[in-house]
């Protein structure tokens, strides 16, 4: 049983509905628990023949309701083994197996960096929080970077329980297009030959649409005829913010907003260059998803960033948009046969590390290891005649 906050589109949300999809579906028959009724995933976690059920839950603080509806679930669908999809998740689902009264192995997945934790809201502070409090009660945590798991330990995140598995990327999904290239120009209705620059990720203040931004408006005093490609949910024309700053940096006829899209496989073989402007993230399934469309990134180091990237293209610092400027720049005026063998260099670290199958594997070997360290527990409590007699004395109790 998979626990999830909502299936809306996000990068943590589109990774766990591509690991569905490489399930190993003869050892594994999963099932979605969304706390919260919303989400596009939903149809297309169905139409791969997963169960998705609902907690019915509001946004914010898990109510009673929503709870009990929780432990219903479990109680009803007895799953083997839970895991607990991004803090929230972790949270409600290991206090729903406690009142459960279920013996069920639990696991916890995050997807998080704490480099901005004090911007965050003040009930995700406190679930981060809680869930360090509590995160010995699982059988495993596994985070997505190694930058992650470092950030959590001084929270109490047991790192003698944890492991690293990063995001995967699904390589016959994300491929280089130079239809792609042709489409989305016409779409935009910009020249063929324009240079488009990219950054795809929801309105946060963690994205840092502000740096992209600010180094666009750097970059078009010098290369005025390049474009900005921007997508994401909320980041669309009815984002004011957003378009007051386009407006105030001269950059409305060169900023294209998308909102949320669901050919980003298109989109991202579309550009020339994929960038992340963040001064936080953990392990950005963006990156290799352009790197795996042969796109060479500029992204600022954070997390995992510089594990991913590797030489294949170009790390600066977080909130400095003239470094970023400069990098966009630099890789404009590169050879277009260097530029290109660099983001095929990229496509090959993609291919070697980040494969979504490769991560799927992990992931279920993880899930075997701890199933049979359970049935070991199991084994010997059931041996135990100390435990036997507690549980015989249990049943007739309940009987009466």
């Amino acid at each position: 049983m998979y626990i999830i906050s909502d299936l809306s589109i996000g990068g943590a949300e589109m990774t766990l509905y591509k690991l569905l999809a490489e399930t190993n579906r003869e050892r594994f028959q999963p099932v979605i628990v969304s706390l919260i009724d919303q989400g596009v995933l939903r149809e297309r976690i169905e139409a791969l023949g997963i169960s998705v059920h609902t907690a019915r839950m509001k946004p914010g603080w898990p109510t009673p309701l929503g709870l009990w509806r929780l432990i219903k679930l479990i109680r009803n669908l007895r799953p083997d083994l839970i895991l607990g999809w991004m803090y929230h998740s972790c949270l409600a689902g290991e206090v729903a197996k406690i009142l459960s009264g279920q013996r069920i192995p639990v696991i916890w997945s995050i997807h998080y960096s704490l480099s901005s934790l004090h911007r965050e809201k003040k009930l995700t502070v406190a679930v981060i929080k809680l869930c360090g409090l509590l995160s010995r009660l699982p059988s495993r945590v596994v985070f997505v970077s190694e930058a992650g798991q470092t950030q959590h330990e001084p929270l109490g995140y047991p790192i003698e329980k944890s492991c690293v598995i990063p995001n995967g990327i699904d390589v016959k999904e994300f491929i280089p297009s130079a239809a792609a290239r042709l489409s989305v120009r016409a779409e935009l209705l910009i020249p063929q030959e324009a240079f488009l620059i990219g950054l795809i990720g929801r309105f946060h203040p963690m994205k840092d649409h502000a740096n992209f931004l600010a180094a666009a408006s750097l970059l078009s005093k010098t290369h005025p005829d390049t474009h900005f490609l921007l997508i994401g949910r909320g980041v669309d024309e009815h984002n004011q913010e957003l378009r007051d700053s386009i407006r105030r940096l001269g950059l409305a006829d060169r900023t294209h907003l998308l909102g949320e899209r669901r050919d980003t496989s298109r989109l991202a073989a579309a550009l020339d260059i994929f960038s992340l402007s963040s001064y936080g993230e953990s392990c950005p399934n963006v990156i290799g998803e352009a790197m795996a469309c042969g796109v060479p990134c500029v992204v600022t180091d954070v997390g995992d960033t510089v594990w991913i990237v590797g030489e294949t293209g170009r790390v600066i610092p977080p909130r400095d948009s003239s470094a970023l400027a400069l990098a966009w720049q630099e890789m404009i005026e590169m050879n277009p046969q260097d530029r290109q063998a660099l983001g095929l260099l990229g496509r090959a670290r993609v291919i070697e590390h980040f494969p979504i199958e490769a991560v799927m594997k992990r992931y279920e070997d993880l899930y075997e290891t701890v199933l049979a360290s359970e049935q070991s527990v199991e084994s010997v409590s059931l041996t135990s005649p100390r435990i036997a007699a507690l549980g015989a004395t249990f049943e007739e109790t309940g009987a009466q």
